[in-house]
């Protein structure tokens, strides 16, 4: 017996295929030169929606989202850099905006600490079995002799 495949399946199977290509920026946000899009569209795509927090300002609805997909846009036909437009929006709203944020002595102690508190607490672990586990040698004549009574009995 062969499956059969309908119109609607193969339309419901596109759409599912297509669903992460959507882009929320709308077209009275697209700018006339195609370099200074391309170039807005990928800075886009490194700055978090800051209402939806998991989506880029290029996927997302929000109107803060809108709101920051024009400032770049208006930042880069000023003539900033691209360099200029991050900078200029994370002194406005924080290093949170950037979805890979950059690297920094901050955001390395906040990654660095689980690590070492794991290693540290690993160390505590093996340091204190070290010092629980019973004294190996040889026993005393008398603590022998105690041992054989105790066992005789």
């Amino acid at each position: 017996m062969r499956p059969r495949f309908s119109l609607a399946s193969l339309v419901l199977l596109l759409a599912l295929l297509f669903a992460g290509a959507a882009q929320a920026v709308k077209p009275d946000e697209v700018l006339q030169d195609p370099a200074l899009e391309a170039r807005a569209r990928a800075l886009s795509e490194g700055l978090r929606c800051m209402v939806c927090q998991n989506q880029s300002i290029d996927e997302s609805d929000a109107d803060l989202a809108r709101d920051l997909r024009i400032l770049v846009r208006q930042r880069l036909v000023a003539g900033d850099t691209d360099q200029q437009v991050m900078d200029y929006i994370v002194s406005r709203y924080g290093e949170f905006v950037l979805l890979k944020p950059r690297f920094s002595l901050r955001n390395a102690l906040l990654w660095g600490t689980p690590v070492l508190l794991l290693l540290a607490g690993g160390l505590f672990i093996v340091l204190s079995a070290r010092s629980r586990r019973p004294a190996s040698g040889t026993l005393s004549a008398e603590e022998q002799a105690a041992l054989d009574k105790m066992l005789s009995d």
